[in-house]
C-alpha cells in the first residue's frame, strides 16, 4: 500500500552509497546558545561570559548537544524532509571535536555511508549516515554517524 504522505517523497531504493548531502549554514548567536542553555545544558561555560572566559573553552561556547541539534535541523530541512524518511534509530561515534563561540557559522556534509534492507521488515530499508560538521574556518566541530528508518518502495523486491 501506498503511503499517501510520502508518495512523491524519495524512497529506500532511490537513495545511494556516497551520495553527499550539503547540510547548508547557520550561525550560533549569543542569544541562541544562552536560550538553549537556560532549559538543557546549563554550565557556567554556556551561560555567563565571565566563567565563560575563565574556563577551558575561552568564551561562551555552544553546548554540544545543542550543536547536534542544530546539525538535525540542517539534516531535516536539507534531505530528511524530502526522503520517505520514518524516524531515527539512534547513532553513535558522536565527537564533539571543536568547541562552537558565539559567532561561528557551523555547516557541512552528511555522506550515505551504508543502506540495508531490514531482514524481519522487509518494507523497510536503514540508511547510515556521516555527519562531517565544521565551522567558517573548516574545523571540525562534530562528526557521528546516524541510522534513519526509510520506506521502501516495493518491499516485494527484497528477496
Amino acid at each position: 500500500m501506498t503511503n499517501p504522505v510520502t508518495k512523491d517523497r524519495r524512497h529506500f531504493e532511490d537513495l545511494a552509497v556516497g551520495e553527499t548531502i550539503d547540510l547548508g549554514h547557520t550561525t550560533v548567536s549569543k542569544d541562541m546558545i544562552v536560550t538553549f542553555a537556560r532549559e538543557f545544558d546549563p554550565f557556567p561555560f554556556h551561560l555567563d561570559e565571565k566563567a565563560a572566559k575563565e574556563s577551558l573553552l575561552g568564551g561562551l561556547a555552544s553546548s554540544g548537544w545543542q550543536t547536534g541539534a542544530l546539525s538535525l535541523r540542517m539534516l531535516v530541512d536539507r534531505f530528511l524532509s524530502t526522503i520517505a524518511s520514518c524516524g531515527g534509530l539512534g547513532f553513535r561515534d558522536l565527537k564533539w571535536k571543536t568547541p562552537v563561540m558565539v559567532g561561528d557559522t557551523i555547516g557541512g556534509t552528511v555522506t550515505i555511508a551504508e543502506l540495508r534492507r531490514s531482514s524481519s521488515h522487509p518494507h523497510w530499508g536503514i540508511v547510515t549516515l556521516d555527519f562531517d560538521v565544521r565551522n567558517q574556518k573548516n574545523q571540525p566541530v562534530l562528526t557521528m554517524r546516524l541510522a534513519n528508518l526509510v520506506e521502501c518502495r516495493h518491499a516485494e523486491d527484497a528477496a
